[in-house]
């Protein structure tokens, strides 16, 4: 065995070289900082924080590196001299293995398939529950099931682990089993340290490591339904959870060095168990604690078919917690048959990182170039700011203000900017009143919408008439396409809205020609007593800003209907329709 000064060389060499390593990341820059303090490749540092760590992250790491040299030199402490039975030696040398695998083993076994990694760890905490069973004198055959009890439970989670690696039918529904497992760890730690307490061979030092242990397995639960899921929450939190989770491999340590086969160790001298009691407080004050290291394979909450997904609640509608949810459906999202923003073989935290590496690009090249190394099948599309909004509201919000609102305040906003803008448009016969008469915004389609109709809503053959009058239009390139019920007309200027104003006479009014770019005069007929003009519907942008009346004021039967049309300086389009009854169906050209 070796001795207590070889074991003292090594705890402070290694203890050392981690605060050295500290240091020297903060020279080195960010990607090696991280090395220093989690203990694992710079590609993940690339991964969690693509365009550098924050002033919070990189205070969150020197203390971080400082908590776990403190528990570091707990851990490397000499084992305790005394013979060991044949069990007690394979429990020792089995504790140790997971302390060296939770320490630096995990990244080499990482490499391994999934499957190959998930069996290991079932392998590894069956053979040691097993022995804990055999080893432990539980002094209560009460005691020793409930510990077998609770350890049939880890099992099973862990089980069900490996079958969902192997693709085979699971124990049960993950969500189930995986609380069944957090639980069932944290009562069989319970269940372990009153054993330990019982049988009397481990110290007070090691029971206080337990239960402190305990405390950290009980926080995972609270502090996931309060930070939501905390692996995409901010990273100086993460990296302190990484830290703090090493109170349960200090147990571990400690339950392996105190395994002499008969007596008690002597208990620690007055100044040493201080030192721990200080340490034990210092880490029971930390603001977030929890059993919970950096995520090693992909972790899929949302795939692009998630059912989660199908609602798309604006901004303003979620929670800050719900917000990371929200940017992850939308970047694995195939809606439309379009390929994912992001591919499913990216955690969640990745997909994060890269989302907020996103929004502090300035043009579209370094878009394209961050989703090329994301692995993205559309890289040249880049990433939209209402997409972008969920993950960095301060920077979006900036220039895009209104995607920070709630369904109802874009509603207020949106009844504001059309009763605004009606407000911009006037009669332009102020002085000959109509039976009945309205003047709107008219909103258009900004892709191109060909103009709006005058139709008889109810006519069954109103939607066949639509498509002839359009035709018309299209193939005649005139201004007006005419169709039974239905007249469609177009728009002179390439603009999104015009001013539109409507009047119905009993008689033809004058022609008044004089100031307007065209005027035409077409025939209309109405089936079912009503003509009027489409309004914008609910959610929808395009149709009157107001509601339109009734032109067919003489109930079913023809029509005639008059178009004016004029651009005035400022290039507003302004539309003046006026319809009375009359029988004739000629079109007329009252002004090219």
């Amino acid at each position: 065995m070796l001795s207590d000064g070889f074991w003292r060389i090594i705890r402070i060499g290694l203890v050392g070289l981690v605060l050295a390593a500290a240091v020297a990341g903060l020279v080195l820059g960010d990607a090696w900082l991280w090395v220093a303090v989690e203990w694992s490749p710079p590609t993940y540092a690339q991964f969690y924080a693509p365009g550098g760590f924050g002033t919070p992250t990189a205070v969150a790491l020197l203390v971080a590196a400082l908590v776990k040299a403190a528990l570091l030199w707990l851990i490397l402490r000499a084992p305790a001299p005394g013979p060991l039975d044949r069990r007690a030696k394979a429990l020792r040398r089995l504790l140790y293995l997971t302390v060296a695998y939770t320490l630096v083993l995990w990244y080499p076994i990482a490499l391994l398939p999934d499957a190959v990694v998930a069996a290991f760890r079932l392998a590894l905490w069956t053979a040691i529950d097993v022995l804990y069973l055999l080893v432990i004198r539980w002094r209560s055959g009460m005691l020793r099931a409930a510990a077998g009890a609770m350890f049939a439970v880890e099992m099973v989670g862990m089980a069900n682990e490996l079958l969902d690696e192997l693709d085979l039918p699971e124990l049960g529904s993950g969500g189930i089993v995986e609380l069944a497992l957090i639980l069932g760890g944290v009562v069989a730690t319970i269940i372990t340290v009153v054993g330990q307490r019982r049988d009397g061979r481990w110290s007070r030092g090691t029971q206080a490591a337990g239960w402190l242990s305990v405390g950290v397995c009980a926080l995972v639960i609270p502090l996931n339904v309060l930070f939501g899921r905390i692996s995409s929450g901010n990273l100086a939190m993460l990296v302190m959870m990484d830290a703090v989770g090493l109170v349960s491999t200090v147990w571990i340590a400690a339950t392996a060095r105190e395994l002499p086969a008969e007596g008690r160790p002597a208990d620690l001298p007055p100044a040493r168990r201080r030192v721990i009691r200080v340490a034990v407080a210092a880490v029971a004050v930390l603001p977030i604690i929890a059993l919970i290291h950096p995520e090693q394979t992909p972790r899929l909450t949302y795939t692009g078919w998630s059912m989660d997904c199908y609602d798309r609640p604006s901004f303003g509608d979620l929670k800050p917690v719900e917000r990371d949810a929200a940017f992850l459906c939308r970047g694995r999202s195939t809606e439309g048959g379009v390929p994912p923003m992001f591919p499913d073989s990216l955690s969640d935290q990745e997909i994060l990182a890269y989302g907020r590496a996103l929004c502090r690009t300035q043009d579209r090249d370094e878009q394209k170039a961050i989703l090329t190394r994301a692995g993205s099948a559309r890289p040249a599309w880049g990433a939209d700011p209402w997409d972008l909004v969920y993950v960095c509201p301060e920077i979006v919000g900036a220039t895009h203000p209104e995607l920070l609102r709630s369904t109802t305040e874009t509603e207020a906003a949106n009844t504001a900017y059309i009763a605004e803008e009606n407000a911009k448009c006037r009669d332009p016969w102020p002085r000959t009143k109509g039976v009945v008469q309205a003047t709107a915004k008219y909103f258009l389609f900004v892709d191109g919408d060909p103009g709006y109709l005058v139709h008889d809503p109810e006519d069954e053959a109103a939607d066949e008439a639509a498509e002839l009058a359009m035709d018309k239009v299209y193939d005649d390139t005139a201004l007006i396409g005419v169709a039974g019920s239905v007249v469609l007309i177009g728009h002179v200027e390439d603009v999104v809205d015009l001013c539109l104003t409507v009047k119905a006479f009993r008689t033809p009014p004058p022609q008044r020609t004089a100031g307007w770019y065209q005027v035409n005069e077409v025939p209309i007929v109405s089936r079912s007593g009503r003509l009027t003009v489409p309004e914008m519907g609910e959610g929808g942008d395009v149709g009157a800003g107001a509601p339109m009346p009734n032109l067919a004021i003489a109930g079913k039967g023809r029509y005639r209907l008059r178009v004016y049309v004029r651009v005035d300086d400022a290039g507003e389009e302004q539309h003046l329709v006026v319809v009375f009854p009359g029988a004739s169906r000629k079109r007329l050209t009252l002004k090219p």
